[in-house]
Formats: structure tokens, sequence, C-alpha cells
């Protein structure tokens, strides 16, 4: 019965979203379908497999060491900081986007990103049916966190049109960073974070081309290269990086402070109408319908909206620290469709961050298109969370 759910959960899931789709007609189904036995294969391979997580583990642990590289710097400047067992967001996830940054674009620059956008693109793409770029984006989000790789590609986004733009928002709400992988992993399971990841891209890009579906001729799918003209020497070129990465983490950080202040402020009137009701709780009984289709019982589907709730109103790591509490009472279902729901950025913050990252790097003016659309953001969050975790749970009972 409780299998059954989770595939009715699927499929109720996809069907809310292409109502929310603006363009029911230009939805294509085949790379939709394609896009779902290739995730469902990727899942059996990552949770079935031996093979599969020692891959997962081995691209984690490249990404590690580009953040190790990224504390070196932080440390030489903030030693007293970085030597505490805890470190603070802001030196741990946001300082090192000054690095990475810096790191992909010398990859531009030599030519190597520009010429794994258009084959690994084009893999995705054939797979897909969807563009090479929207695919190696998707790839891309797997361990590099939305902010940091809107920027890395900044240089082909900056010749699309708004609403293909707005795709890369709607995808941008799924990711994580790779530079807090290490700290999921220190409070859920880790079989299960890692097969979070790939899904949340694959279906951040399915469910993107559902609700912003845009046509892309031939011609216009191609990766910008910057002319002769256009590009600055070696030196000017890292250093430039370094500021936009430097700009980038102000924003964010203006951003997450600012959301977060909000939501407590909105928890404070809240509770003086309400005695205890709070933004969080009110999202855990909206969200608590789509728990039961996760394929949960009574007390755990309540539970897990409770997490849910808490992960769309403040982050996924307070929800985590709750989990991890939690671990030793729960069923092994229960814990796989938690934590897979629970790792992505998917919330109200980040839509700040996304929208502060295009501002950042593009201009008020192309921003505006997140502005206009930011439930769209929120829908699309969400619903490949949801997704991701039903997928998950098929394989674990």
């Amino acid at each position: 019965m409780f299998f059954l759910l989770n595939i009715v959960g699927i499929l109720v899931v996809f069907g809310l979203v292409f109502l929310c789709s603006p363009n029911k007609k230009q939805v294509k189904w085949r790379s939709i379908a394609a896009l779902i036995i290739v995730e469902l294969l990727i899942t059996w391979f990552m949770l079935g497999t031996k093979i599969g997580a020692w891959v997962i583990d081995k691209i984690a642990s490249f990404f590690t060491f580009l953040i190790d590289c990224a504390n070196e710097g932080i440390s030489f400047a903030f030693p007293s900081v970085m030597a505490n067992p805890t470190v603070d967001f802001f030196f741990s996830a946001l300082m090192p986007i000054i690095f990475i940054v810096a790191f992909f674009d010398i990859l531009g620059y030599f030519g190597i990103l520009t010429w794994i956008i258009d084959k690994v693109g084009w893999v995705i793409s054939r797979v897909s049916g969807l563009p090479k770029l929207e695919s190696f984006f998707s790839l891309q989000m797997m361990f590099l966190g939305n902010t940091e790789a809107l920027a890395v590609i900044r240089q082909q986004l900056s010749v699309l049109n708004e609403n293909r733009l707005l795709t890369f928002g709607i995808m941008s709400m799924s990711s994580i960073s790779g530079s807090i992988i290490g700290a999921y992993l220190s409070m859920v399971p880790g079989e299960y974070v890692f097969a979070a990841i790939p899904l949340n891209c694959l279906n951040a890009l399915l469910l993107a081309s559902i609700l912003n579906p845009v046509e892309v001729s031939q011609e216009e799918d191609i990766v910008y290269v910057p002319s002769k003209k256009e590009r600055t020497d070696f030196f000017s070129t890292i250093s430039n990086s370094m500021l936009v990465g430097m700009r980038m983490v102000i924003v964010i950080l203006a951003m997450v402070i600012g959301y977060v202040a909000l939501t407590a402020c909105l928890n404070g009137i809240l509770g003086f109408l309400i005695e205890g009701l709070t933004v969080q709780k009110i999202f855990s009984v909206i969200f608590s319908p789509f728990a039961f289709l996760l394929g949960l019982s009574g007390h755990d589907a309540m539970y897990v909206a409770q997490l849910m709730g808490i992960k769309l109103a403040t982050n996924e790591f307070v929800a985590m620290m709750d989990l991890q509490k939690n671990l030793h009472s729960l069923q092994p279902h229960t814990v796989a469709v938690a934590t897979t729901f629970l790792t992505s950025f998917a919330n109200f913050s980040t839509v700040g961050m996304i929208y502060g990252t295009i501002s950042s790097i593009m201009g008020d003016e192309k921003s505006r298109i997140i502005g206009k659309n930011v439930w769209k953001l929120l829908v699309s969050g969400i619903a490949v969370s949801l997704l991701s975790a039903m997928f998950v749970g098929l394989f674990v009972w």
C-alpha cells in the first residue's frame, strides 16, 4: 500500500507542476520520459551497487579538494576563525565562492570549460532532447551550488534572452554546494545525500522544462565563446574573477540575513496573534498531504511534514539537526525520504540568493525576470525535493 502511495505521489507532483505551466502545449513529454528512466537507473546504480557509491564519492572528493584550497586562502586572512571547530556560514559556504569563481574562470580562459560545456551538454541533451547549456548546468549544480554555478557560466548567461535566463533561475533552486556536503554527512546518512545530488539536478532540468518550456533553435543551441576583443589578459581575468566573487559574497550575505530576519519577525507577529504559531508550523500543515504521498505512515508523515516546514521557512541545516536526533527511532524508508528531501537549498532565502547573484553579475535589468517569477522558483524547488525523495523511496523499505 505504501509503495503504491509513493508511485501516486510521483504522478501527483508531475500533475501539479504541469497545471502551473503557462505553456502546456510546448512541454516535451518524450524528453521527460527519457529523464525519468535515466533517474530510475541512476537511483538503482547508486543505492544498489558499490561502484555507484564509489563514483559519486570520487566526484565529491574533487570538489572537497577545491573547497580545501579555498580554505587555505581564507585561513591566511582569518586564521583564528578557521581554527575554530565550528566555522560560521559566512566563512564555510560564502567565502569559498571567491576561489571557485576564479578557478573556473581560468578553465574558461583556456577554453577547457567551454569544451566541457559543449561535449557534456551534448551527451545529456541527446538523452533529454533539451539544450546543451541547460543540460550542462544541471550536471554542474551537482557539487557547485547555485551561486557558484551561475557565476561560472555568467558569460554564457549574458547572451540569453530573459525567458531562457528564467530557466536557469528555476533550476538553481535545487542545487547544493560542495562546501557543505561534509556538514550534511556529519548529520544524516551519506548514501541518501549522494543519491539526492544527481537526482535533484536532473529533476531540476525536468521540471524547468515543464514550468518554463523554451524553444531553442539549432542555431541558438551553441556555447558562447568570447571574441578576442572581449578577452583580457590572463592576470586581469583572474583579478576580475575574484572581485566578481567578492561582490557575490556581499550580496548573498545581505539576502540571507534579510530573509532569516524577516522570518523571525513574521513568527513574532504570528505568535502575538496566536500563541505558538509560526511560519514553520503553517508550512508543515500545508505539506502534510505530500508527506503521506512519500509512502509514510501517520506519525512519520507528520514528522517529515514538520521537517519540510522547517526547511522551507529557515534552512535545511536546522531540519537536519532535528532529524539527526530522531534517526534511531525512524523506519529506513522514513530516513531515506526525509534525508533526500532535505538535501537541497530550496527555501525562501535561496530565492534571494539567486536574485542577488544574477543582479551582481548581470545587473538589475536582468534580475527582474527572477523577481517577477518567484512563485515558479518556489514551486520548482519544492517539487524537485519531493520527486527526488519519492524516487529514492521506491528503492528503500
